[in-house]
Formats: structure tokens, C-alpha cells, sequence
């Protein structure tokens, strides 16, 4: 056949129409795998080809819902800064403006008229946050609108979204501003009590629950950069006394932020049934669109405990303002164990630095501070002035891109808690990672700090890290014939990283 223009368009058009008819297909089937639990190290993850630990400092959890809330500027802000993580509530849950737990700019508590709920609003008026009346039977479009907007930058940028699907009430304070509470929608919800609601004895909320969840399954399916987790807080509204930190106290050993309290039977059988929902929406999802699963989260305690088994289909444990321990506890489940919200500590930077450092040495796999620089007006995280019970700050966030550079550097595929590397250290509290050859440890304290270390013979370099400026220190070379080595570190204060690595032999 001769060729001409006539045959080049023709073949173009059906090269059109064959690319057309394979690209769905195509698509189904070869969606980009959503993040998941490392196969070869469980403790982190595997995303995008790479094994990855997950760090941030983030707004409130209400970058979606609160109409005023700019999440362009804060996403771009938390990349800046080198943060690969953050929170979001998915609707069900609303806070009180400047009056919830003392927070004055809350993202979590939508000025009047501004909450974007996931429903429609009806044509009554009434709604406890101002506006109208919701109506659970019907979606909100504006509001999918922002959520595929969010996740779809987020991913753009590398940062992973764990989509928090319920949150304990509380109190009156936040249920009285609940969608599911029948003053604030057109649907008859059963009247219950606030500490029923994350309960199968709810009513009808039980199905209303369940439709709002299978709706974001759905919704998300298609992002990479995706968890859910099941509840914020879970044994708040309904807590078991099961512990405490300290029982050598005189007085208030029982109570927080000495208790350590999980949620009651019933709570738990209601977290379970909505991991199903999750999972068989995203296995009716898999026919549609390609496999395409993500993993779950569960709430365990505050502080530490050692737990007794996971919900089936939980891939990562929460904790909150937790305990290193909590990671040393709970290490043999073989899942990511994460620090996934801190911040009621004041302001100082030091004290959620010396937290991080902490928990992810102890071979934690998430740590997130809850950051109140970011708010309405002030998405770019510069909102520095006092904000209630908790901290955040660009400074914070520096220092953590310390941390999170720290980890990137290590062979988290291969790296495992070690208690046998540090035989002592004086005056300090030391957290260690090792794979052959290769150590990280971090000194919690202040210092200089004689250390006494158990090290395999060979010859190594040391490298300390100051964990506030990010300036790393040669520590020179160390040969050693094996056994017990004394090493002095350099002065510090409120803590030092160090590295240690086996140099290669060219005999």
C-alpha cells in the first residue's frame, strides 16, 4: 500500500478507538497498589516501590469538612516541609467553635453555616452548627467534590491520608452537634444516648453508619495513599479501666493521664462490623475496578498497653500520646504500630521532638503531632500564637524533617529493635535500630553520656546527629576487636542521634 495523509489519519483514528476500547480495562486492572504493610518488614510500608516510615505534624482533621479551610495551601505547606502524613475526619464527627477542649482556631469546629457534612442539607431549618437540617438519605456534592480534590493532591505529592471514619462524642458538647442525632437531620434517627452511638444498639444510625461508610469505601477506592481507620478514640465514650502508667502513685492513679483505658465489649463488637464494611465494599470494588484494597486502622489505648489481638483485616495499631513501650509491647504482631496523635503538651517543640525520636527509634512506624499552626487563614502553618492545649510550628516541623531524612537513610527493610547494642548509658534513655553492620540509636537526656556498647569486631564509622539543628558530627573511626566498647558521646541537651556503620573490609 502506498502511503498518504488519507492512510495516516485513517490509522489514526482507529489506533484511537483501540486505545479507547483497552484503557478502561487497563485501568481496572492496573490500578497504582495503595499503601500497605512492608511483606518483608511489616513495622513499615511499602508505597510506590519503596519501604517508607510516616511522619508529620498536622492540622485538626478537618481539612474536608470545614468549608473555610484552604487544604491546597496546607498540603503544599506539609510537603514543604517534608511531612509525608496526615489525618482527616470523614464527617461524621464535628467539634464546638472555641469551646471543644479549649481549642480557640479549631479546623475541626466549622464556623456557623461553614461544616461541609457528606449529606445534603435538607429544606428545614435547624441544624445545631447553623444552616439547615441534614438528610442522611442524600449526598452531599460539594463535599466529594473537596474529598476527591484532597486526596487526589495528596497523592500528587506523596502524602499518605488516613481517612478517620467515626470519632467517640465525648460529651453532649460535640453530640449536640452530631449529624446522626435526630435534632440535626430529617430522617427520624432513634434518640440514644452520646455513649450508645459507636454501639450496635444505636438504632437506626446502625445503617445510616453503614451506608456513610461503604459511600467513602467507594469514594477512596481509587486512591494509593489511602487508610481507613475505624474510630478516633474509640474507648472514650465507653472506657474499661484496664491499667494504668504509674502504680506507685498516692493519689489519681486511676484516671487519665495515668489510666489506661480500652473500649468496653460493645464498642468493640461495633468497630468490628465496620472493618467488614470496609472490607466486602472493597471486595465488591474489586470486580469494578481492579483489586485495589486498603488497610485499616484501629484505636488501641493512650500511653501503652500490650494488646491482646487485632479486629481481622487491621493492618496498623494507633495509639496516642504514647510510650515507646507501647512499640517494645506490642512489636510481635507484625504490624505497623503508629503514635498517631500527640499535642497536648504545651508549646515547646522540644517536647514532641524528644516524643518522635523516642517512639520511632523504638521501631514505630507513624508518628503524627497534632499541629495547631494550621488554621482558617493560617494554612500555611505560621499560626504561632496560643491555641489552646498544644503545640505546632514551622520550627516543628523542621526538626522532624530531621527525623524523617534519619529514617530515610536506614535500611528499614532489613532493621529491627535492638536491646543488646547498649549495654549502658549514663544519665540517658537510649533507643536502638540495627541490621548487620548498621546501628541507629538516639539518647534521650542530656549529655555528654558514656556509653557502654556490645559490638561485633570490625572497624566503623560514627557519625552523631544533633537532633534539633540537623548538623551531623564525625565521630570519627572505630576499631574494635569485638565485645564491650565504652564510647563519650558529644554535649547535648534534650537529646542526640547517633549513627554507627561497619565499613567494608578490602582485604
Amino acid at each position: 500500500m502506498i502511503w498518504n495523509q488519507k492512510n495516516g489519519i485513517l490509522l489514526f483514528f482507529v489506533c484511537t478507538i483501540f486505545l479507547f476500547a483497552i484503557i478502561p480495562s487497563y485501568s481496572q486492572q492496573n490500578l497504582e497498589r495503595p499503601i500497605q504493610l512492608h511483606p518483608e518488614n511489616p513495622h513499615y510500608f511499602l508505597y510506590r516501590g519503596k519501604a517508607v516510615a510516616l511522619i508529620s505534624s498536622a492540622e485538626h482533621y478537618g481539612a474536608v469538612i470545614n468549608g473555610e479551610f484552604d487544604y491546597h495551601k496546607y498540603l503544599a505547606a506539609l510537603s514543604a516541609a517534608g511531612m509525608n502524613y496526615t489525618r482527616v475526619f470523614g464527617g461524621s464527627y464535628v467539634e464546638d467553635p472555641g469551646k471543644s477542649f479549649g481549642i480557640r482556631r479549631n479546623d475541626l469546629a466549622p464556623a456557623a453555616g461553614k461544616f461541609v457534612a457528606p449529606w445534603a442539607r435538607s429544606d428545614v431549618a435547624g441544624y445545631a452548627g447553623g444552616g439547615n437540617k441534614l438528610d442522611l438519605a442524600k449526598w452531599n456534592p460539594e463535599y466529594f467534590s473537596r474529598l476527591h480534590d484532597f486526596l487526589g493532591e495528596a497523592a500528587r505529592l506523596g502524602i499518605v491520608v488516613e481517612i478517620g471514619l467515626f470519632s467517640s462524642q465525648y460529651g453532649e458538647m460535640q453530640w449536640n452537634l452530631s449529624p446522626f442525632k435526630r435534632d440535626n437531620n430529617v430522617n427520624g434517627t432513634d434518640t440514644i444516648e452520646w455513649k450508645k452511638v459507636n454501639t450496635l444498639e444505636n438504632g437506626n444510625i446502625l445503617g445510616y453508619q453503614e451506608k456513610y461508610v461503604r459511600k467513602l469505601v467507594r469514594e477512596a477506592n481509587r486512591y494509593p495513599n489511602v487508610m481507613f481507620e475505624i474510630a478516633n478514640e474509640p474507648w472514650s465514650d465507653r472506657p474499661v479501666l484496664t491499667d494504668v502508667v504509674n502504680p506507685y502513685l498516692f493519689s489519681g492513679r486511676d484516671q487519665y493521664p495515668n489510666s489506661v483505658d480500652l473500649p468496653d465489649d460493645a464498642t468493640m463488637a461495633w468497630q468490628a462490623r465496620v472493618a467488614e464494611w470496609i472490607t466486602s465494599e472493597e471486595a465488591g470494588l474489586a470486580g469494578e475496578r481492579g483489586a485495589n484494597w486498603h488497610m485499616i486502622a484501629q484505636g488501641c489505648c493512650n500511653f501503652l498497653y500490650a494488646m491482646r489481638g487485632v479486629i481481622p483485616g487491621v493492618s496498623v495499631v494507633n495509639f496516642h500520646y504514647a510510650y515507646p513501650e507501647a512499640v517494645t509491647l506490642n512489636y510481635g504482631l507484625g504490624k505497623a504500630l503508629s503514635y498517631d496523635e500527640t499535642g497536648f503538651l504545651g508549646q515547646s517543640d522540644d517536647v514532641y521532638t524528644r516524643q518522635a525520636w523516642n517512639f520511632m527509634l523504638a521501631g514505630g512506624s507513624v508518628f503524627d503531632s497534632l499541629d495547631y499552626s494550621f488554621s482558617v487563614g493560617h494554612e500555611d502553618g505560621n499560626d504561632v500564637e496560643a491555641n489552646g492545649p498544644g503545640g505546632g510550628s514551622p520550627e516543628l516541623r523542621r526538626r522532624l524533617k530531621i527525623l524523617s531524612e534519619f529514617l530515610r537513610e536506614l535500611p528499614l527493610v532489613d532493621i529491627r529493635p535492638d536491646f543488646a547494642v547498649v549495654k549502658h548509658a549514663g544519665g540517658v534513655v537510649t533507643h536502638t535500630l540495627s541490621s548487620a553492620g548498621q546501628y541507629a540509636l538516639y539518647l534521650d537526656g542530656n549529655g555528654p553520656a558514656e556509653l557502654s556498647l556490645n559490638l561485633p569486631a570490625g572497624e566503623y564509622s560514627v557519625a552523631w546527629v544533633d537532633v534539633v539543628s540537623g548538623e551531623t558530627k564525625d565521630g570519627g573511626r572505630l576499631k574494635h576487636a569485638g565485645g564491650e566498647r565504652v564510647v563519650l558521646s558529644p554535649a547535648f541537651k534534650n537529646g542526640i542521634a547517633m549513627r554507627i556503620v561497619r565499613r567494608e573490609s578490602k582485604e
